[in-house]
């Protein structure tokens, strides 16, 4: 924070040192003109600016829910793939494996989503993993063919828990809170600027002005609502653990 105060201060320093001298040389003129040179070339830059900013918050939240939700979409079809894959395990070991797996997708659906949906992820969850996990892991193994069925069906569910490790950081992740202020304020500054400038709009003059006015205010609403991954207008939802649901039932028969 306090390198920020200084580049600031540093670029206020250049500004008025610049025009210190200006006025000591006589050089240039004066410009006390809403629509002169200076109000121009800093309209023009901090509309510049505000774009800029804008841009940026709309995009970082934007390509990490298109990340968050391909993630999940590799993590549900890895629980099929192990659902699949346990088909091959000796005795009574593939009803178990695959109920633990129902049970998995079913939690992370029905109570881990919401969960995120406030940034965080459900303790739970990562122990019906770590549970499930153990319990392939002391399947007893005869021959070769239920070995690698299990060290299969153990890829698997590594590949799920790598992807709800990612899941975890997708939830926790938000747009730097810099970014979000630096978007307020150069909003702020875009609108204010004509009065800031000199000019007294009036009648009509207004409209434009109040209709720019409405669009930044919805427009910075938005960058903080799509801010979190699994909430707001760009959440990803629970589609690919569904689907992982349905395609259990297909596999199994509903067993």
């Amino acid at each position: 924070m306090v390198a920020y105060a200084l580049a600031i201060a540093a670029a206020v320093g250049v500004v008025a040192l610049t025009a210190l001298v200006y006025r000591m040389t006589g050089r240039g003129e004066d410009d006390r003109q809403p629509d002169g040179p200076s109000a121009g070339h800093a309209g023009a830059m901090l509309s510049a600016l505000f774009l800029l900013v804008f841009a940026i918050a709309v995009i970082v939240p934007w390509t990490t829910a298109d990340a968050a939700r391909q993630n999940a979409q590799a993590e549900s079809q890895a629980a099929v793939d192990a659902y699949w894959a346990a088909a091959a395990l000796p005795g009574t070991a593939p009803g178990l494996v695959r109920a633990g797996l129902r049970d998995y997708v079913t939690f992370v659906v029905g109570d881990e989503w919401p969960a995120m949906e406030q940034g965080r992820m459900h303790p739970v969850g990562t122990e019906r993993l770590d549970a499930l996990r153990a319990r392939i892991a002391a399947i007893a193994t005869d021959d070769d063919d239920a070995k690698d069925a299990k060290d299969a069906v153990l890829d698997h569910v590594a590949t799920v828990s790598a992807a709800r490790s990612q899941r975890a950081a997708d939830a926790a992740a938000t747009p730097p809170s810099g970014l979000l202020i630096l978007t307020i304020l150069t909003g702020i500054v875009v609108i204010v600027f004509p009065f800031l400038a000199g000019a007294r709009p009036r009648g009509m003059a207004l409209a434009p002005l109040v209709a720019m006015a409405a669009l930044l205010g919805f427009g910075t609403y938005l960058t903080w609502d799509i801010s979190h991954v699994f909430a707001g207008p760009l959440a990803v939802g629970p589609d690919a653990f569904k689907a992982a649901l349905q395609e259990f039932a297909r596999i199994g028969g509903g067993v």
